[in-house]
């Protein structure tokens, strides 16, 4: 079985995740009843999700900043990869999060602040890849070379060598497989909480990581 691998991102690397910006979102709409707004004597980085959650959905703009700078990093890492295309993960994630602004009056702590943003993401993933019209992969991909890279003796392998390779393995993987093993390896999800982001029961979400893992293992046997 393949270790978990490191490719989350070094904050201080552009090329990754960085810095997720503020969208452009509109003042609290009239129907919200700002008289009950709370108001936190403490700094908004020292309240857990489900209250900044509360806050911004009752137009605290500085709580959703706050989640924003908490969680829009992870949510750019996990569309990045979905898609292998930075500049469409970026748009993707900020019309995620104008709609989790618009939409977090209605959050209900079924699930996790992070498990919500992520569904809110992986929907914009979805409309994305129907208006692409992204053609599912198809089993010749995965066919293995006709000559195995372990017969050159002289072949050396770094941990930038295995990212890449891992990189473009789970580039071919089919969308679901992908999207739940990304969910679970990198960002350390349940099969629960990979269920809710991906509206998959628990069943089918250990079929995909079954496939998923299985078809990795044997691109990657090289660096076992």
């Amino acid at each position: 079985m393949l270790s978990r691998p490191s490719i989350a991102p070094d904050p201080g690397s552009p090329d990754v995740a960085g810095d997720v910006s503020l969208p452009s979102i509109a003042a609290p709409s009239a129907d919200r009843d700002t008289s009950t707004r709370p108001t936190f004597a403490a700094d908004h980085r020292e309240l857990g999700d489900r209250a900044l959650a509360a806050a911004a959905g009752m137009g605290d703009r500085r709580a959703f900043e706050e989640i924003v700078r908490r969680l829009g990093p992870d949510m750019l890492r996990y569309a990045t990869h979905l898609l292998s295309d930075r500049g469409a993960a970026e748009d993707i994630v900020q019309d995620a999060l104008v709609d989790a602004w618009r939409g977090l009056r209605h959050f209900r702590s079924d699930s996790s602040l992070r498990t919500w943003l992520f569904s809110v993401v992986s929907h914009k993933v979805t409309d994305h890849r129907r208006r692409r019209s992204i053609a599912p992969v198809e089993d010749w991909v995965f066919e293995r070379p006709s000559q195995d890279p372990r017969d050159d003796p002289s072949r050396t392998v770094s941990d930038a060598d295995f990212l890449s390779a891992l990189d473009d393995a789970l580039a071919e993987l089919p969308y679901r497989q992908r999207a739940c093993w990304l969910l679970r390896e990198v960002e350390g999800m349940k099969h629960t909480e990979i269920g809710t982001v991906m509206a998959l029961s628990p069943g089918a979400v250990r079929g995909h990581l079954t496939r998923a893992r299985a078809t990795l293992e044997t691109r990657l046997e090289t660096w076992r």
